[in-house]
């Protein structure tokens, strides 16, 4: 069993900046992918960033690119999503989720965390 607990959401003022933590425990896969995807009210789960297991693959949603980067550290089995400029549109619950191989799509993985709120206020 995966066990995977975000942490670091929040208030903050639009322009501000937010740094979420996702710590993975269990069996986790050796060579996982992570990512992070986000789900405002009344919208679908859409996907925010992912990551490959050695770091060396990133891919990041139009909407975040330039502001939003992620990270991981394999020997804390832990990712990150430090998120810049934030706007009221970011607004939403973020999860964090692992999968294997590679992949932006959020049909793909199969461990999901039970997500945290970061609320932009304008």
């Amino acid at each position: 069993q995966v066990q995977l607990v975000e942490s670091g959401g929040g208030l903050v003022q639009a322009g501000g900046s937010l740094r979420l933590s996702c710590a993975a425990s269990g069996r986790t896969g050796s060579r996982d992918a992570m990512g992070w995807f986000r789900q405002a009210p009344g919208k679908e789960r859409e996907f925010v960033a992912a990551i490959s297991w050695l770091g060396g693959r990133t891919d990041y949603a139009d909407s975040v690119k330039g502001r939003f980067t992620i990270s991981r550290d394999n020997a804390k089995n832990s990712v990150y999503l430090q998120m810049n400029s934030l706007k009221p549109e970011d607004t939403a619950v973020y999860y964090c989720a692992a999968t294997f191989p590679f992949s932006s799509r959020a049909t793909e993985y199969r461990y999901w965390g039970q997500g945290t709120q970061v609320t932009v206020s304008s």
